[in-house]
């Protein structure tokens, strides 16, 4: 009998861990080469795991919620059918280990008989799962196999925030029949923290008391990644001082440009040519001028970065956003950078995006005018220094010089929003660097062939 030892695998040039969120299999499943053992979270994403190499999940190393260095045993698989008769080996394990595979299995099938909500007649075996899904599921201590057998009214049969919310209440208004078999499974690690404070009666705990909230309101708990979104920004906030310059835009050439090949971009690539390209092609010229903006700080040194990586700000299903960037994006032509844009932006939306795709940003963008707002006063994306939102294009009356005169005519202009980091970053260079975006963006080339 063969035995290979799966490891944590490394997900990124600067991901040293990651957190076990749920195992996909258990010990005694069959595995094939490249199948997802289990999700893991780290600061930047959630991913599948695959199996290094095809055989039998013989031992599994480490715990749900468990967070684990890069290289790091996490599960053992048999490489032949021999491996079977190891399998009741994880048994002889502590019960804790046990319980919770065991536990949702039981109660699974003690719903089974029960017709209080809907289940589908056979489990739906691969079926995609959204981080929001996965994380109500958890919350909710539903299982995967509990999972599959839940009817999805999304594309190809996914199973949506309202399928599984609503399979919750109805899940909630069932017989509890399996109820007691677990609480009967543990009755002395009940009992223990039960003895502690009667051992130290000077150690009782300060309760903080309950907030008190009036009208009708509802409680939503944060998400995994809310929770590391609000982290961030607070931390962000607390790092570096923000600065935020203002400058507006005459974008009537790139407008008038983006009408004359939008339509025949798609006919000829499939594609829709939006102005994300436009803005990146731009910030990245005047990084080029101005490379002090293209910075991180670490303690009192200045670490100027060589490569120009612009993220762009994507907005998952689950309302969350993630920032993925366009590596070297100043060695892109425009229709590199329209390829660039239009794949992250499916991934993100898809849920396909890996660590490396969210690694080594160097400068962020915001499209803000994407909802309809004009302006934004965005918040840098550590350690980066700087940060630039783009309003909505508005048209509007404006005074034209020509040779023979003043004119009024109507053009279109946008807000562009510049924060930086003040310990670095001073107000001349900062509004500089925006004002140069903008006269990037001012004298685009309109006879620019795409």
């Amino acid at each position: 009998m063969a035995l290979v030892e799966m490891v944590m695998p490394k997900m990124g040039e600067s991901i040293m861990e990651g957190t076990v969120l749920k195992w996909l299999k258990s010990v005694g499943d069959t595995i094939e080469q490249d199948e997802s053992v289990l999700e893991v979270a780290t600061d930047k994403v959630d991913t599948e795991v695959p199996a290094i190499q095809g055989g039998i999940l013989k031992e599994i190393l480490v715990q749900e919620g468990d967070v684990v260095a890069v290289g790091a045993p996490i599960a053992i698989i048999a490489t032949d059918g021999e491996a079977t008769d190891s399998a009741p080996a994880p048994a002889a394990k502590a019960p804790a280990a046990i319980v919770p595979e065991a536990a949702p299995q039981q109660t699974l099938a003690a719903m089974a008989p029960s017709d209080a909500f809907a289940k589908l007649d056979e489990p739906a075996s691969g079926r995609f799962y959204s981080p929001l899904v996965l994380n109500i599921a958890r919350e909710e201590g539903i299982s995967m196999q509990e999972l599959e057998f839940i009817p999805g009214t999304g594309n190809e049969g996914r199973v949506s925030k309202k399928d599984i919310l609503a399979y919750v209440e109805n899940r909630s208004n069932a017989p509890q029949q399996a109820a007691p078999q677990p609480q009967a499974t543990t009755p002395a690690p009940v009992a223990a923290p039960q003895a502690a404070p009667a051992t130290q009666p000077q150690a009782a705990p300060v309760v903080k008391p309950a907030a008190s909230y009036t009208g009708n309101v509802e409680m939503i708990e944060m998400d995994r990644m809310r929770k590391m979104i609000a982290d961030r920004m607070v931390d962000s906030k607390r790092i570096s001082p923000h600065v935020t310059s203002f400058v507006e835009a005459d974008v009537t050439n790139l407008v008038n440009w983006r009408n004359k090949w939008k339509d025949v971009y798609k006919k000829r690539e499939g594609e829709n040519l939006t102005f994300t390209p436009l803005f990146i092609e731009a910030i990245a010229k005047a990084i080029k001028d101005f490379p002090m903006i293209n910075v991180s700080v670490d303690g009192s040194t200045i670490i100027r970065h060589k490569d120009i990586n612009v993220g762009m700000a994507v907005a998952l299903p689950s309302g969350n956003l993630i920032v993925p960037n366009i590596k070297n994006a100043d060695q892109l032509n425009l229709n590199g950078l329209t390829k660039k844009v239009n794949d992250l932006a499916n991934r993100g939306r898809l849920n396909k995006l890996t660590p490396d795709d969210l690694a080594g940003g160097t400068y962020t963008v915001s499209n803000v005018g994407s909802f309809g707002n004009v302006m934004g006063t965005p918040i840098i994306m550590q350690p980066q220094v700087a940060i630039m939102a783009v309003g909505a294009i508005k048209k509007k009356p404006a005074v034209i010089e020509t040779p023979e005169g003043d004119l009024i005519g109507i053009r279109h202009f946008m807000f562009l929003s510049h924060s930086y980091d003040h310990r670095v970053v001073d107000g001349s260079l900062g509004g500089m660097f925006v004002r140069r975006v903008a006269d990037y963006l001012e004298n685009f080339d309109v006879n620019t062939i795409i």
